[in-house]
């Protein structure tokens, strides 16, 4: 892998492990606080079944999507035999999570109590989030 590629998923993953573990693992714990701190909705926005998917996220993303993306990010930095494994399985994630996101936030756009004001964010952030996996996906599929 060129040292290039190499960075290009390095100095992003991290930053996404940091935003994950500081934002969503945080919600997971406490909603009220990732709310407070604007990284979540609250329910008078997207109703409580709004909150009930993105608590479902956090959940998943504090007992799972986190620590595979940093076992994966420290053993791709550390060129360790089982790294292709770890982090192309986070990959994955990353490429699908926001997909799913967004598709769910396209469905609810319109359904009653669903008032999401920072929806443009969502557009802009997670189909670039979902690129950087795609394209650390392809990176270490090709060795570059």
């Amino acid at each position: 892998m060129s040292n290039f590629a190499f960075w290009l998923i390095q100095v992003p993953g991290w930053l996404l492990f940091a935003y994950l573990a500081a934002a969503q693992c945080t919600a997971a714990v406490n909603y009220s606080l990732g709310v407070r701190m604007g990284t979540q909705e609250p329910a008078d926005q997207i109703t409580e079944v709004g909150v009930a998917f993105f608590k479902g996220y956090a959940g998943a993303d504090l007992v799972f999507y986190t620590p595979l993306l940093g076992i994966g990010l420290a053993g791709h930095l550390f060129a360790s035999s089982w790294a292709g494994v770890a982090l192309g399985a986070a990959l994955g994630v990353t490429v699908y999570w926001p997909i799913a996101c967004l598709w769910t936030v396209k469905v609810a756009r319109g359904a009653e109590g669903w008032d999401l004001p920072k929806e443009g964010q969502y557009w802009i952030v997670l189909p670039l989030i979902a690129g950087w996996g795609a394209l650390g996906l392809i990176l270490l599929l090709i060795g570059q």
